[in-house]
């Protein structure tokens, strides 16, 4: 049953095709009469023959003329035999056996010699036929049906995108029958996921929860950052719940007609009512729920009058249409507080970064039609990509994928994902940036003075890699990666943490007496830790508890223009010390951690100048005096025996990879 109703809505329905051959009529209309109306202007075969009054007495004199027809002035006669004209081509002559012409005036002496002459005339009213109707109408035709068409083209087919359907809502309709959702493909909120199971429930059974007073929840709005999987759930409640989903992006409302907005809302809400039960999902609801009141000296009403329209769609909702709102947006704080009271989105559902165990589920989701090989940990992988979200995971394991291909590898190895892991986190290698030998020892320095003071602060995130490779806009980088998920930090810790951002500069001041442009983010960042430090986590011992310095709003969201500056000269003075003593003493303990270890600062610079990049095991290794063993990936080792090339570090008779035994430069 399904199968015949998909093919009645498919290319081959009658609808379609009585569309298709309109539209095919239509063409071949147009292409008919422009070739008559070309063979009517420039072809001469089928035309009688224009002779003046002058050569038809002649042909009249010489007997030549058999018959003819006078329609009014016009004599188009025949000829008893064709005659030959001559044309522009001398090659080329020309027969004729009819002709016309035109007559000054018919006269009763004009009619005698014609009798005497034996010539068969009569005479005809002049009426048009089907054909010189055509002809002669043509080029009103012409302009009629370009009208036609491009009324046809305006209107969009006879769709929603034509400019007299603009008032129309935009919705793109999912039926039920289309593929679906499901929440088993969606990973790392199961929180949000629980929330939305009972929507699905009261869609599935609204008939248990009205027994018990229980009201239909109005809607829902999905809060998170990009890329979190809002408008992936919404879609796996439409599929679990099997209704109508009508999705919609806030931007769609408004256009440059006044008012269009608002009947839009009202065309979408109709729509879904008639389908009830059924769910309308709004993505980017921010586009249209902003603060109302906003601009300088007057607003754009229109935003605003879709805004409105759409909190009295939610508040005139009967209880028994079944339809439930849902809204997907990564701006909450600009959002209309009418439109987030009770009544209107019931549930604010928080899909938020995922942690370690939703990192993983994420990864094991998208890595099903991805051939791996068995080395490959993905809790391992999981553990070490905090901070990204399940956009950011497809795309890693989408590059690891591009990574192997591009190396001719059947499967994909845990060294491919660990390369798309550095492209993803730390960007693009720009191997076409050259440094030149001393801006790569300072590199060098620098990165290494950060990892050594990483190594030796208590508390610190432990040092995952250390490169001198350029990756984005960074000539280095050293990547602490957190053992566990962080989401409150201790004043140690970001004291911690403001020795290791001041440790590459006072490494490159130990080495070479001087220091660079390469601290400029380093020292950026820390001033911003330590002002937060000062005027916001209250973690100055001088000041205290306090905050200072209301945050400055956006004022095209109707808020205030500019942020009260609410503390004295006095106390911006001693703000002011207090980040410059945090920074400086970070400074200081960063200077006297690194002339304390200053041999295992040049060792790390030293091995990092050979190898480029070395991980944070291998920086251990070279702390401790041991030389960096690296293992020969399996893959790799059998394309060199393939191509019969054989190293120093590589045992042919061994069936395990040989490791490569080296010891950093001095």
């Amino acid at each position: 049953m399904k199968k015949n109703k998909k093919n009645k809505k498919g290319k081959n329905s009658p609808q379609n095709i009585w569309k298709t051959l309109g539209g095919n009529l239509l063409i071949w209309v147009l292409i008919i009469i422009m070739a008559v109306t070309a063979l009517q202007f420039f072809s001469t075969d089928f035309k009688p023959q224009t002779i003046d009054y002058t050569q038809f007495q002649d042909y009249i004199d010489q007997d030549m003329v058999e018959s003819g027809r006078i329609i009014g002035r016009t004599f188009k006669g025949t000829f008893k035999e064709p005659i030959t004209i001559e044309t522009g081509n001398i090659n080329k002559p020309k027969q004729v056996s009819t002709f016309t012409t035109v007559l000054p005036e018919v006269t009763l002496e004009m009619t005698e010699i014609w009798n005497k002459k034996g010539i068969n005339y009569r005479f005809e009213e002049q009426t048009l036929g089907l054909f010189d109707y055509i002809i002669q109408f043509s080029p009103w035709l012409l302009i009629i049906f370009f009208w036609f068409f491009l009324m046809r083209k305006m209107q969009g087919g006879g769709g929603q995108n034509g400019i007299f359907n603009f008032a129309k809502s935009k919705a793109k309709i999912i039926s039920p029958d289309k593929p679906k959702t499901s929440f088993n493909e969606v990973a790392g909120c199961d929180e949000a996921k629980v929330e939305l199971q009972e929507i699905v429930e009261f869609l599935k059974h609204p008939g248990k929860y009205k027994k018990l007073g229980a009201k239909i929840p109005k809607g829902a709005l999905l809060l998170g950052p990009p890329g979190t999987g809002k408008t992936l759930l919404a879609k796996a409640v439409s599929g679990e719940a099997n209704v109508p989903f009508f999705s919609i992006s806030g931007a769609e409302f408004v256009e440059m007609f006044v008012g269009v907005g608002a009947s839009r809302v009202r065309d979408l809400f109709d729509q879904a009512k008639r389908n009830a039960p059924s769910i309308i999902f709004i993505d980017e609801i921010d586009a249209v729920g902003r603060h109302r009141g906003a601009g300088l000296g007057g607003g754009h009403d229109e935003r605003e009058q879709t805004l409105n329209q759409i909190l009295v769609e939610m508040d005139g909702f009967d209880t028994d249409d079944s339809v439930i709102l849902l809204a997907a947006t990564n701006r909450p704080d600009v959002l209309d507080k009418a439109l987030l009271r009770p009544g209107r989105f019931d549930r604010q559902i928080v899909v938020d970064v995922p942690g370690v165990d939703g990192r993983e589920a994420i990864l094991k989701i998208h890595s099903k039609n991805i051939p791996m090989d068995k080395t490959v940990d993905l809790k391992v992988l999981a553990r070490g990509t905090p901070g990204l979200v399940g956009a950011d995971l497809e795309n890693l394991l989408n590059e690891a994928a591009l990574l192997a291909a591009r190396k001719n590898k059947k499967k994909v190895f845990m060294s491919d994902i660990e390369d798309a892991k550095d492209k993803v986190m730390m960007g693009v290698e720009r191997k076409s940036m050259i440094l030149t030998p001393k801006e790569k020892k300072v590199t060098a320095y620098h990165e290494a003075g950060h990892a050594l003071v990483a190594y030796y602060t208590e508390g610190a995130d432990p040092v995952h890699k250390i490169s001198i490779i350029p990756r984005g806009m960074a000539l280095g980088i050293t990547a602490q990666i957190p053992e566990e998920e962080k989401h409150n930090y201790q004043k140690n810790y970001l004291l911690g943490r403001l020795d290791i951002l001041m440790g590459g500069r006072c490494a490159e001041k130990i080495i070479f007496n001087d220091t660079s442009t390469g601290a400029g983010n380093d020292i950026a960042t820390a001033t911003d830790i330590s002002r937060k430090m000062v005027c916001e986590w209250g973690m100055s011992d001088r000041i205290g508890p306090l905050t200072f310095g209301k945050k400055s709003e956006e004022i095209f969201l109707g808020r205030e223009i500019s942020h009260s500056r609410d503390y004295s000269d006095e106390i911006s003075q001693i703000i002011d010390e207090e980040i410059s003593l945090f920074v400086k003493k970070a400074e200081d303990n960063a200077e006297n951690l690194i002339k304390t270890n200053l041999d295992d600062l040049k060792s790390i610079a030293n091995a990092l100048l050979e190898y480029e990049s070395i991980s944070g095991d291998e920086m251990k290794q070279v702390i401790n005096g041991e030389p960096i063993v690296r293992i020969e990936p399996k893959e790799q080792k059998k394309r060199v025996r393939r191509r019969k090339k054989t190293t120093e570090n590589v045992t042919e008779n061994s069936d395990s990879a040989q490791p490569i035994i080296t010891k950093p430069a001095t």
